[in-house]
Parts: C-alpha cells; structure tokens; sequence
C-alpha cells in the first residue's frame, strides 16, 4: 500500500531546520535535540532496511511504552510506511490479531523492545521475523535512508476494544493524526516551549495522539511515567482523576500547567485544587475511529464533554451520535484492504447515545449498553455515573444479569479501596434521591485486582466484554465472599 505521490517534509524534519538545536525529546536523563532526532530515525530506517524490511512491510509493534518503540515508530513514518500498535497479551488473541493485519503470504515482522520477551514470541510464533535491535545504530555513509514521508500513507492500525469484545484494526494516516492535533491545541494550549509526558501506551489513541501533538506544535517529550519521579519538566500530561489526586496528595514536584483529563467523573473539588496550583485541568469525548478527541472543554463543573473541536463534525439523529470530519480513519484494516467506516453520507455511527445543550454534548451512554427491565429502559453508563461520584469508588461497570421475573437486571462491580465491607449498605444508601429504584443494581462484586490495575491506572478504560465474561463465571461457579460485596 506505497503511495506514489511525491514525498513531503515530516514534521521532525522541519523542526530539525527551523529549531535544530532545541531540545525535543526526553527518556531519563537522556534529551536530543531536534537536528538528533531527525538523524537517529534516518539512520533507525536504514537500519530497518537491511534487516530485511522494506517500505511496503507492516511491522508490528508489541508491548508496554518503550523509548525503542516511538523511535522505530517515527522510522516506519520516515518511510511512509504503516506500523501497528499491539499490548501484550495471550498468544492466542495475539496470532488472531496478527491474522487481521497480515495476508498468508506476507512476512509478519514483529518488534519487542524487551530482549527475553521477543525471545519468547519466535519460539511461540515460528512463522514471525523478529526485528533485530536497531535503536543503537549508526548511520553508515552513504546507507542512511532518505526521507519519503507521505502524510496521505497510512501509518497507524490501533484495535478498538469495542463492546462486543471482536476488537477491529483501525487504520490512519498521519494527515488525520495531524488534523486531530491541530483542532485540540486550537483550544488546548501546547507550544515549542512545553513538554508533554508520554505516559498513556501508544497501542491506544490516547497515548499515539500525544506523539502527533508534540510533532505538531514542534515542543518537547518525555517518555516516562509519574512513579518514575522525572516531573519536574512536564508541564502537559493526559491523566486519569486518580492519578492527578495523587500527584497532589503526594506533593509529587512537578512542573504542570495543563492536564487532559480521561475517565467517567472528575470531581469538582479535584478541579479547583489544581487551579489553585495553576493547572488547567480538560476533558472531552473522543474514540480510536476519530483519532482520539472530537469534543473537549475545561473542567467547570457542568456534567458535559465540551463542544465540538475544529475539523470535526457531530450530529444527533434519533438520540444516537454520528462523526464526520478530517480526523475520521480511513476504515477497518484486514489483510491490506480496507472497509469504510462510513456509508456514501460520510457520517460514523459511534453508537454512543447523547444531546446537546447549550452547545455542548452530553453523553448518555452505548446503544449496546442499553437493556429492558421489567419494561423500563436501564442505561449502564447512567448507572455507573451516580455510583462512581460515591467518595469510596474508583470504578464502576455495570451489566445486565438474566432475570426470570424482569428479564434482566443491572450488577455492578466496582473498583473500591481494599476492606471496605459495608460496600452495599453504603451505596445503597448513596442511590437514593440520586437514582429511581428500578435502577438500583441487584448486587456488587469487588473488581479484580487484574482488571484495576491493567485498565483504570493506565488512563484507558476497562472491556466491558471483559467484566461481563468475568461475572458470568463468577455466577455459574462457586462464588467467593471476598469478591462478592
């Protein structure tokens, strides 16, 4: 999938000129400048090409956030060629996803930056070519690959969790990464001047998004986390509300003065108490299939997700939002064909459910997520709203349970500090006056360890298909006191 149109400068390349001397990047006590950046991904691609791959190759990137993997990931761009983006995971969801990206014929390049996980992946996937390790390289006269960035290319495949648990490959070019950039830091503040933490991972559009900013605004990365105690420099971060309370209730030192916001609540004292640090404090709606952010607003305590960015479209029909605009992805990858996101109207059906008011959107959850109880219709997301403002919880998912008598009723399982007993009187309790009755959940189990920390303190959100299977076998089975609440 080469497009043959003439090659453009990439953004690296054009601060590499412009700004040659200015510090671009940061992994520990490492930095580089622009004009390095610019010469160690030309010599990474190189490097790439002698291993064996050429432009037209996808290489699939597999792992946590790494500094080799941004670097290998701005070489592919380099060439103008398309790299996805995977988690680690079971080797069996993993081949499945490789099955998507790659035709029978086509060499399956794989890149681990951790030397005993690659290890591990070629002797359970034979048929995969490792990338060797190329983040050491030096460019070798007359070797270094020219530049043939091509914004049009298609550069990215990231897989949508999505509620029905079949994850899909969305497929972007940098044009609608870019354009996605542009029309947030029209509104989010973000200049040559500050530095923007790398912490989300990049197999989400939450965390790639941040790469396409700082190449947009021309500014500083860092590649870190917030435990790793390097904030001193940070001045942007995308987090989620418990993190930010953290670093405050912490005293973590830091340098922030804008914070973009995920989650399903942020409450309104967190909000005033990083204002008064002077820290701007976002949020907004966004998913994989519009490159991340579509709407966003500063927190003010109005219970929207802001309005409509620049470069974005958005309607309602029927109580269901659509998307249109620049930043929409070129459609759903599978074995080097793509399927339209959209039919002939342009508009994706997000099958998220909202209004407008006051010219800001407000979401009322998934169609999917809607069910019939006893005749009434029970939103998920609404359940999850109230319980979730509770002071002892961090997580809330909530899920239909057959009924012989209504059909279904609506569980939860929360995500809530360790010992805390008296967990269903208490919210019980917190859903009057907040909640109809017909609403309230049939019973709480405590989240599993594992999907807490996988899911919530990364700053994405948790499967829901994943909590559903979970339940479903905590109810057939012997059920254990310490989960059920």
């Amino acid at each position: 999938m080469i497009n043959h149109a003439p090659a453009q400068q990439a953004p690296w390349l054009r601060w590499a000129v412009e700004r040659p001397t200015a510090i671009a990047l940061k992994v520990a006590q490492h930095t580089y400048t622009w004009q390095a950046v610019a010469e160690k991904v030309a010599a990474i691609a190189a490097a790439l090409q002698l291993q064996g791959i050429a432009d037209d190759d996808v290489v699939t990137l597999v792992g946590k956030n790494h500094p080799d993997a941004v670097w290998l990931f701005l070489a592919r761009l380099h060439v103008g060629a398309l790299s996805a983006l995977l988690p680690p995971q079971p080797i069996a969801m993993l081949q499945r996803k490789l099955e998507t990206i790659y035709r029978p014929e086509q060499t399956m390049w794989l890149f681990c930056a951790d030397p005993s996980e690659a290890a591990a992946l070629q002797t359970q996937l034979p048929d995969c070519r490792m990338v060797g390790r190329i983040v050491d390289c030096q460019p070798a006269t007359g070797v270094v690959k020219p530049a043939n960035y091509h914004p049009e290319q298609l550069s990215s495949l990231i897989f949508t969790s999505g509620s029905t648990g079949e994850p899909k490959a969305v497929a972007h070019t940098s044009r609608q990464h870019f354009a996605s950039a542009q029309g947030l830091l029209s509104q989010f503040h973000f200049t040559v001047s500050d530095t923007w933490l790398l912490s989300l991972p990049v197999y989400h559009v939450s965390g790639l998004s941040i790469i396409y900013r700082w190449l947009q605004a021309g500014a500083c990365l860092r590649i870190g986390r917030i435990e790793d105690g390097e904030m001193t420099d940070v001045t942007h971060a995308s987090l989620v509300p418990t993190q930010l309370q953290r670093l405050l209730d912490q005293s973590i030192p830091h340098a922030l003065t804008h914070v973009l916001l995920g989650g399903s609540y942020i409450p309104p004292e967190l909000a005033r108490r990083a204002a008064a640090l002077g820290i701007e404090t976002w949020l907004g709606y966004g998913m994989t299939e519009a490159a991340s952010t579509v709407t966003a607003k500063r927190v003010d305590g109005r219970e929207s997700c802001g309005s409509v960015l620049p470069l974005r479209q958005v309607k309602i029909d029927h109580d269901r939002i659509y998307i249109s605009g620049d930043t929409l992805a070129g459609g759903y990858y599978r074995q080097g064909a793509l399927t339209p996101l959209c039919d002939d109207s342009g508009w994706f059906d997000s099958k998220d459910m909202g209004y407008w008011h006051e010219q800001e959107l407000h979401i009322t959850g998934r169609v999917d997520n809607l069910f019939i109880s006893g005749g009434e219709n029970i939103h998920c997301e609404e359940i999850e709203a109230v319980l979730v403002r509770h002071p002892q919880v961090d997580i809330a998912v909530v899920v239909p349970v057959a009924d012989a008598t209504y059909g279904a009723r609506p569980v939860a399982v929360i995500g809530c500090e360790p010992g805390w007993q008296s967990m269903s009187a208490d919210l019980s309790e917190w859903l009057e006056g907040r909640l109809e009755t017909f609403k309230w959940p049939d019973g709480y189990y405590r989240l599993p360890e594992h999907f807490y920390t996988k899911g919530h303190t990364q700053g994405i959100k948790i499967s829901r298909a994943a909590v559903k299977t979970w339940l479903s076998a905590e109810i057939k089975g012997c059920r254990d006191p310490d989960k059920q609440l």
